[in-house]
C-alpha cells in the first residue's frame, strides 16, 4: 500500500479524483440496485397432493401415499422424499438436488403419477402436482373489520375490494381468509324423512332434478337468431322451501316438509382476527416477475 501513499502525496489531484469516482460510482450502483422482499429463487421442489374424502390416514398411506411414492422415488436427482398422510387428504414432497432443473422434474412427476392413475381408488380424486414457487407466498395482508356480520363484510370484500385490488399492477393473486360467503343451507329432518318415506338420497336427487337451468335450443327468423334457456333455478328460499320431493298417496311431499330450508352463510373454513376482532384477511400475492405491489391507492 505504500505506492498509493506515494500517489497521494505526489498526486493529490489524482488522488481526489480516483476517491470520487469510487464514490460516483458506488452511489449509482446503490440506486440502482433492485431490492426485493422475496427475490427471484427457483426452489426445485414439487408438491403432490391427493384428496380421497372420507378416507382414514392408515387407508390414505396405503392406498394413496405408498404408490405415488413408489411411483417417484426411481426419478433421477431426487434429494429428499417426504410424506404426511392424514384424514383424507394424501401429501408427497420431492425435493430434487439445487442444479436439477425444477420444470423439468415437475414434468417427470407428472408423468409418473399419470401412469399409476388407473391403480388408484375410484373415490380418490386426481392428484395434484405442483411446484414451489417463491411467488406463490403472500407479500401483504389486508384486514377488513366493521360493525357488521361476517357475512356482509365478506361480500364487500369479494366483490368490491378484491376487483379493485385485481386489476392493480403487480398484483398476481387475491384470496379471501377468514370470509364466510351466502349460502342456503337445507337442514334434513331424520324423524320426518323416516315419517314420509325418504332418504336425503331422495331430496339430492330432487334439487338435482328441479334445480337447473338448461339450453333449450335456439330460434331462427328471417333476420335474426336466438338462443332458449329453461330457467329452472329457484330465484328465492320461499320457492326453493316448496320443491316437491315427492308424490305419495296423491299428496305432494314438499322441501319444507322434511326440512329447514334458510338463507344462511357457509361453513367456516378459516378464521381471521385483528386485535381479537374477527375479520376478513385479502392475502395479496405478487405477479410473477414484479418485485413490488403498486398502486395500492386504488383501495380509495
Amino acid at each position: 500500500m505504500q505506492w498509493l501513499a506515494k500517489i497521494s502525496v505526489k498526486r493529490p489531484v489524482f488522488a481526489t479524483v480516483l476517491v470520487l469516482a469510487f464514490v460516483v460510482v458506488g452511489v449509482l450502483g446503490y440506486f440502482r440496485l433492485p431490492v426485493d422482499l422475496f427475490p427471484k429463487v427457483e426452489i426445485p421442489t414439487v408438491i403432490i397432493t391427493t384428496s380421497m374424502p372420507g378416507a382414514s390416514p392408515q387407508e390414505i398411506e396405503t392406498e394413496l401415499t405408498n404408490k405415488i411414492e413408489e411411483a417417484v422415488n426411481t426419478i433421477s436427482g431426487i434429494d429428499e422424499l417426504q410424506s404426511t398422510s392424514s384424514e383424507g387428504l394424501s401429501q408427497v414432497v420431492v425435493a430434487f438436488l439445487l442444479e436439477k432443473d425444477g420444470a423439468v422434474g415437475a414434468q417427470e412427476v407428472r408423468d409418473r403419477v399419470n401412469r399409476i392413475l388407473d391403480d388408484l381408488p375410484d373415490a380418490a380424486e386426481i392428484p395434484r402436482v405442483q411446484q414451489i414457487d417463491a411467488d406463490a407466498a403472500p407479500v401483504l395482508n389486508v384486514a377488513v373489520t366493521a360493525d357488521r356480520p361476517v357475512r356482509e363484510i365478506t361480500e364487500f370484500a369479494d366483490k368490491v375490494l378484491r376487483r379493485q385490488l385485481e386489476s392493480s399492477a403487480g398484483v398476481g393473486q387475491v384470496n379471501l381468509l377468514g370470509g364466510r360467503s351466502r349460502q342456503i343451507n337445507v337442514q334434513l329432518d331424520p324423524v320426518r324423512l323416516r315419517a314420509f318415506n325418504l332418504t336425503a338420497l331422495d331430496v339430492e336427487q330432487a334439487l338435482r332434478r328441479q334445480n337447473v337451468q338448461i339450453p333449450a335450443g335456439t330460434v331462427q327468423g328471417d333476420a335474426r337468431q336466438s338462443g332458449l334457456r329453461v330457467e329452472g333455478k329457484f330465484e328465492s328460499v320461499e320457492k326453493l322451501a316448496g320443491l316437491v320431493v315427492r308424490h305419495a298417496d296423491g299428496a305432494l311431499v314438499r322441501l319444507s316438509d322434511v326440512a329447514q330450508v334458510e338463507d344462511g352463510e357457509e361453513e367456516q373454513q378459516s378464521v381471521a382476527r385483528r386485535n381479537g376482532i374477527p375479520a376478513v384477511v385479502l392475502s395479496i400475492r405478487k405477479q410473477s416477475g414484479e418485485n413490488t405491489i403498486a398502486d395500492v391507492d386504488a383501495l380509495h
